[in-house]
């Protein structure tokens, strides 16, 4: 097997609010939710670069798909990173955002990059991060 991930999926408690927040609030691009017309089908897809198609599933849907139960949701699960090619970059994404979202503002990292933390309306968390090191 070759070490390749094609897709995320992340569990929602509210589809149609986690896609107003990624599309409205962060701008991917979306078709919208897709789906709806099979029971637990409902999806939402944004294409993003590279080929990776990130995914919004209701956890509910998940659990039933899978025949597992479904827990209780831990913010510390999973965290998710979007590198920038700038620290300003990474001020103007943070400062974007509801202040609600914000979990860390932007501020120099102890290894010498430069990032701030958000959490989305189901509390996945995602990192904006600068690698002088190694840019975007």
């Amino acid at each position: 097997m070759q070490a390749a991930i094609s897709y995320i999926t992340l569990g929602v408690d509210d589809l149609e609010r986690a896609v107003a927040f990624y599309r409205d609030v962060l701008g991917l691009p979306t078709e919208g939710i897709v789906g709806a017309e099979y029971e637990q089908g409902a999806v939402a897809f944004f294409k993003m670069v590279g080929g990776l198609t990130f995914a919004l599933w209701e956890r509910d849907s998940i659990a039933h798909d899978c025949g597992v139960t479904k827990g209780t949701p831990d913010p510390t699960a999973l965290m998710l990173a979007h590198n920038v090619a700038s620290a300003e970059e990474v001020d103007t994404i943070m400062s974007d955002l509801p202040a609600a979202a914000v979990v860390k503002p932007p501020r120099k990292l102890f290894w010498g990059g430069y990032g701030g933390v958000f959490s989305d309306p189901d509390g996945h968390l995602w990192e904006v991060v600068y690698n002088p090191k190694h840019g975007a």
